[in-house]
Protein backbone atom coordinates (compact mmCIF):
# COMPACT_ATOMS: atom_id res chain seq x y z
CA UNK A 1 0.00 0.00 0.00
CA UNK A 2 3.31 2.23 0.85
CA UNK A 3 4.35 1.70 -2.54
CA UNK A 4 1.67 2.51 -4.09
CA UNK A 5 0.98 5.71 -2.71
CA UNK A 6 4.85 6.44 -3.38
CA UNK A 7 4.21 5.45 -6.85
CA UNK A 8 1.44 7.39 -7.35
CA UNK A 9 2.78 10.96 -5.59
CA UNK A 10 5.77 10.25 -7.63
CA UNK A 11 3.41 10.20 -11.24
CA UNK A 12 1.87 13.37 -9.64
CA UNK A 13 5.05 15.18 -9.25
CA UNK A 14 5.62 14.40 -13.16
CA UNK A 15 2.52 15.92 -14.07
CA UNK A 16 3.02 18.88 -12.42
CA UNK A 17 6.70 19.19 -13.97
CA UNK A 18 5.06 18.14 -17.16
CA UNK A 19 2.16 20.68 -16.72
CA UNK A 20 4.94 23.37 -15.57
CA UNK A 21 7.24 22.97 -18.74
CA UNK A 22 4.02 23.05 -20.83
CA UNK A 23 2.80 26.39 -19.12
CA UNK A 24 6.48 28.13 -19.46
CA UNK A 25 6.55 26.96 -23.10
CA UNK A 26 3.15 28.59 -23.62
CA UNK A 27 4.27 31.34 -21.88
CA UNK A 28 7.92 32.02 -23.69
CA UNK A 29 6.19 31.20 -26.78
CA UNK A 30 3.05 34.07 -26.13
CA UNK A 31 6.26 36.74 -25.24
CA UNK A 32 8.13 35.76 -28.46
CA UNK A 33 5.03 36.34 -30.53
CA UNK A 34 4.34 39.51 -28.52
CA UNK A 35 7.51 41.59 -29.14
CA UNK A 36 7.59 40.28 -33.00
CA UNK A 37 4.14 41.82 -32.97
CA UNK A 38 5.41 44.84 -31.59
CA UNK A 39 8.35 44.90 -33.53
CA UNK A 40 5.99 45.02 -36.70
CA UNK A 41 3.97 47.86 -35.43
CA UNK A 42 6.97 49.67 -34.93
CA UNK A 43 8.09 49.38 -38.32
CA UNK A 44 4.82 49.67 -39.69
CA UNK A 45 4.81 53.36 -37.91
CA UNK A 46 8.05 54.08 -39.15
CA UNK A 47 7.11 53.51 -42.83
CA UNK A 48 3.58 54.96 -42.50
CA UNK A 49 5.28 58.00 -41.59
CA UNK A 50 7.81 57.71 -44.10
CA UNK A 51 4.70 57.16 -46.30
CA UNK A 52 2.69 60.85 -44.87
CA UNK A 53 6.16 62.69 -45.99
CA UNK A 54 5.96 60.91 -49.18
CA UNK A 55 2.68 62.24 -49.43
CA UNK A 56 2.73 65.52 -47.66
CA UNK A 57 5.65 66.56 -50.35
CA UNK A 58 3.22 65.94 -53.54
CA UNK A 59 0.88 68.06 -52.08
CA UNK A 60 3.17 70.54 -51.70
CA UNK A 61 5.13 70.38 -54.93
CA UNK A 62 1.07 70.84 -56.13
CA UNK A 63 0.19 73.55 -54.63
CA UNK A 64 -0.42 76.77 -56.61
CA UNK A 65 0.74 78.86 -54.33
CA UNK A 66 4.40 79.36 -55.08
CA UNK A 67 5.58 80.16 -51.89
CA UNK A 68 3.98 77.06 -50.28
CA UNK A 69 5.86 74.99 -52.81
CA UNK A 70 8.56 73.35 -51.98
CA UNK A 71 11.90 73.83 -53.77
CA UNK A 72 12.98 70.58 -56.35
CA UNK A 73 16.69 70.79 -55.49
CA UNK A 74 17.35 68.12 -52.96
CA UNK A 75 17.19 70.46 -49.94
CA UNK A 76 15.80 69.04 -46.53
CA UNK A 77 12.53 69.39 -45.52
CA UNK A 78 11.75 68.12 -42.08
CA UNK A 79 8.33 68.03 -39.95
CA UNK A 80 6.80 65.41 -37.05
CA UNK A 81 4.51 63.13 -37.94
CA UNK A 82 2.37 61.52 -35.52
CA UNK A 83 5.66 62.00 -32.72
CA UNK A 84 8.23 60.45 -34.97
CA UNK A 85 10.96 62.96 -36.83
CA UNK A 86 10.12 63.21 -41.01
CA UNK A 87 12.97 64.10 -43.79
CA UNK A 88 12.52 64.73 -46.93
CA UNK A 89 13.91 65.76 -50.12
CA UNK A 90 12.76 66.23 -53.58
CA UNK A 91 14.39 66.82 -56.95
CA UNK A 92 13.12 67.90 -60.15
CA UNK A 93 14.01 64.57 -62.45
CA UNK A 94 15.06 67.19 -64.76
CA UNK A 95 18.12 67.38 -62.54
CA UNK A 96 19.92 64.72 -63.25
CA UNK A 97 21.87 63.13 -66.29
CA UNK A 98 19.37 60.94 -68.83
CA UNK A 99 20.78 57.68 -69.97
CA UNK A 100 18.72 57.90 -72.98
CA UNK A 101 19.77 61.55 -74.20
CA UNK A 102 22.91 61.85 -72.51
CA UNK A 103 25.88 62.96 -74.79
CA UNK A 104 29.05 60.65 -74.49
CA UNK A 105 30.66 63.70 -73.62
CA UNK A 106 28.60 64.43 -70.88
CA UNK A 107 28.62 60.61 -69.60
CA UNK A 108 32.29 60.29 -69.15
CA UNK A 109 32.69 63.73 -67.52
CA UNK A 110 30.06 62.42 -65.18
CA UNK A 111 32.08 59.30 -64.58
CA UNK A 112 35.47 61.33 -64.34
CA UNK A 113 33.70 63.30 -61.87
CA UNK A 114 33.04 59.73 -59.61
CA UNK A 115 36.22 59.44 -59.69
CA UNK A 116 37.14 57.36 -62.92
CA UNK A 117 40.33 57.37 -64.91
CA UNK A 118 39.56 59.65 -67.76
CA UNK A 119 40.09 56.15 -70.42
CA UNK A 120 38.27 53.95 -68.39
CA UNK A 121 35.32 56.77 -67.97
CA UNK A 122 35.10 57.23 -71.96
CA UNK A 123 34.82 53.66 -72.42
CA UNK A 124 32.00 53.01 -70.02
CA UNK A 125 30.38 56.06 -71.98
CA UNK A 126 30.59 54.82 -74.99
CA UNK A 127 29.07 51.36 -73.78
CA UNK A 128 26.25 53.09 -72.46
CA UNK A 129 25.86 54.53 -75.79
CA UNK A 130 26.25 51.54 -77.84
CA UNK A 131 23.36 49.56 -75.18
CA UNK A 132 20.87 51.89 -76.15
CA UNK A 133 21.78 52.90 -79.84
CA UNK A 134 20.08 50.51 -82.45
CA UNK A 135 22.59 49.12 -84.11
CA UNK A 136 25.55 47.09 -84.12
CA UNK A 137 28.50 48.83 -84.48
CA UNK A 138 30.93 49.88 -81.87
CA UNK A 139 31.20 53.46 -80.76
CA UNK A 140 34.44 54.81 -81.60
CA UNK A 141 35.53 55.40 -78.48
CA UNK A 142 35.26 51.69 -77.24
CA UNK A 143 32.36 50.87 -76.64
CA UNK A 144 30.76 47.41 -76.46
CA UNK A 145 28.22 45.48 -78.85
CA UNK A 146 27.17 41.99 -78.60
CA UNK A 147 30.51 40.06 -79.27
CA UNK A 148 32.70 41.83 -76.09
CA UNK A 149 29.77 40.62 -73.75
CA UNK A 150 30.36 37.15 -75.24
CA UNK A 151 34.03 37.33 -74.68
CA UNK A 152 33.75 38.73 -70.62
CA UNK A 153 31.27 35.36 -70.56
CA UNK A 154 28.12 37.26 -70.22
CA UNK A 155 25.06 35.27 -71.19
CA UNK A 156 23.95 38.78 -72.76
CA UNK A 157 24.90 41.38 -75.24
CA UNK A 158 23.93 45.04 -76.08
CA UNK A 159 20.08 45.44 -75.52
CA UNK A 160 19.84 47.91 -78.80
CA UNK A 161 16.93 49.96 -77.07
CA UNK A 162 16.61 52.47 -74.76
CA UNK A 163 17.44 52.12 -71.46
CA UNK A 164 13.81 51.64 -69.48
CA UNK A 165 15.13 51.73 -66.08
CA UNK A 166 18.66 52.93 -64.20
CA UNK A 167 19.08 49.71 -62.68
CA UNK A 168 19.54 48.37 -66.28
CA UNK A 169 22.89 50.08 -66.42
CA UNK A 170 23.91 47.17 -64.03
CA UNK A 171 24.67 45.25 -67.54
CA UNK A 172 26.35 47.58 -69.40
CA UNK A 173 29.71 45.77 -69.37
CA UNK A 174 32.40 47.83 -67.97
CA UNK A 175 29.32 48.48 -64.84
CA UNK A 176 30.51 47.83 -61.70
CA UNK A 177 28.78 47.34 -58.20
CA UNK A 178 30.53 50.23 -56.31
CA UNK A 179 30.18 52.63 -58.92
CA UNK A 180 26.62 52.26 -60.04
CA UNK A 181 25.56 53.13 -56.60
CA UNK A 182 27.39 56.02 -56.93
CA UNK A 183 25.91 56.98 -59.93
CA UNK A 184 22.21 55.86 -59.67
CA UNK A 185 21.04 58.49 -57.52
CA UNK A 186 22.50 60.88 -60.22
CA UNK A 187 20.60 59.55 -63.52
CA UNK A 188 17.09 58.96 -64.93
CA UNK A 189 15.44 57.74 -67.94
CA UNK A 190 12.09 59.87 -67.53
CA UNK A 191 13.30 63.04 -69.22
CA UNK A 192 15.51 62.39 -72.83
CA UNK A 193 16.79 65.83 -72.49
CA UNK A 194 20.46 65.61 -73.63
CA UNK A 195 21.74 68.34 -70.67
CA UNK A 196 20.24 68.47 -66.95
CA UNK A 197 18.62 71.29 -65.96
CA UNK A 198 21.29 73.71 -63.84
CA UNK A 199 18.72 74.99 -61.48
CA UNK A 200 17.63 71.96 -59.90
CA UNK A 201 21.42 70.23 -60.54
CA UNK A 202 23.73 69.23 -57.46
CA UNK A 203 27.42 69.89 -57.32
CA UNK A 204 27.94 66.23 -58.74
CA UNK A 205 25.89 66.98 -62.12
CA UNK A 206 27.25 70.75 -62.37
CA UNK A 207 31.06 69.60 -62.33
CA UNK A 208 30.15 67.10 -64.99
CA UNK A 209 28.60 69.86 -67.34
CA UNK A 210 32.21 72.14 -66.51
CA UNK A 211 29.47 74.39 -64.88
CA UNK A 212 30.41 74.28 -60.86
CA UNK A 213 30.52 77.48 -59.64
CA UNK A 214 28.98 79.28 -62.27
CA UNK A 215 25.10 78.94 -61.34
CA UNK A 216 24.64 82.52 -59.82
CA UNK A 217 23.56 81.64 -56.28
CA UNK A 218 19.72 80.98 -55.63
CA UNK A 219 17.59 83.82 -53.59
CA UNK A 220 16.49 82.02 -50.46
CA UNK A 221 13.82 84.78 -50.30
CA UNK A 222 12.37 84.42 -53.87
CA UNK A 223 9.41 81.35 -54.41
CA UNK A 224 10.30 78.00 -55.43
CA UNK A 225 10.91 78.06 -59.44
CA UNK A 226 8.60 75.58 -60.71
CA UNK A 227 9.82 71.98 -61.85
CA UNK A 228 9.14 70.05 -64.67
CA UNK A 229 5.73 67.73 -62.77
CA UNK A 230 8.50 64.76 -62.62
CA UNK A 231 10.34 64.43 -59.26
CA UNK A 232 12.15 61.60 -57.31
CA UNK A 233 11.20 62.05 -53.37
CA UNK A 234 13.08 60.81 -50.68
CA UNK A 235 11.13 60.66 -47.79
CA UNK A 236 12.88 58.97 -44.47
CA UNK A 237 11.09 58.39 -40.62
CA UNK A 238 13.60 57.26 -37.58
CA UNK A 239 11.65 56.53 -34.37
CA UNK A 240 13.04 57.28 -31.52
CA UNK A 241 13.09 53.71 -30.65
CA UNK A 242 15.87 53.23 -33.61
CA UNK A 243 12.76 51.83 -36.07
CA UNK A 244 13.64 53.77 -39.40
CA UNK A 245 11.67 53.08 -42.72
CA UNK A 246 13.20 55.20 -46.06
CA UNK A 247 10.53 55.51 -49.33
CA UNK A 248 12.28 56.28 -52.47
CA UNK A 249 9.99 56.90 -55.18
CA UNK A 250 9.57 58.51 -58.72
CA UNK A 251 6.80 60.24 -59.12
CA UNK A 252 4.81 62.43 -62.39
CA UNK A 253 2.23 64.75 -61.19
CA UNK A 254 -1.23 64.25 -62.62
CA UNK A 255 -3.77 61.63 -62.59
CA UNK A 256 -3.10 57.74 -63.47
CA UNK A 257 -7.05 56.51 -64.41
CA UNK A 258 -7.84 55.66 -60.96
CA UNK A 259 -10.50 57.73 -59.20
CA UNK A 260 -8.85 60.90 -57.08
CA UNK A 261 -5.21 59.79 -58.34
CA UNK A 262 -3.10 63.16 -58.39
CA UNK A 263 0.38 61.45 -59.30
CA UNK A 264 1.46 58.80 -61.31
CA UNK A 265 4.62 56.47 -59.66
CA UNK A 266 7.28 55.52 -61.94
CA UNK A 267 9.63 54.15 -59.33
CA UNK A 268 9.02 52.69 -55.67
CA UNK A 269 11.39 51.58 -53.05
CA UNK A 270 11.09 50.91 -49.29
CA UNK A 271 13.46 49.92 -46.92
CA UNK A 272 13.24 50.13 -42.91
CA UNK A 273 14.39 48.01 -40.30
CA UNK A 274 17.07 48.63 -37.50
CA UNK A 275 19.71 51.43 -38.78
Amino acid sequence: MTRMRGAALLMVLWLILLLGGLVAGYALSARVESQQGNGLARDLAAREAARAGMEYAIQRMLDPNPRLRWAADGRANRFVFEGTPVEVEVRDETAKIDLNGAQPELLQAFFVALGEPRDRAAKLAAAIVDWRDADSLTQPGGGAEDGDYATAGLAWGAKDAPFASVAELEQVLGMRPALYAAAAPHLTVYTGSPMPDTQFADGLVLQAMGMNGKIPPVDPNAPPRAGSGTYSIDSRARRTDGRSARISVVVRMGGNGLPGSTYTPLRWQVDGGWQ
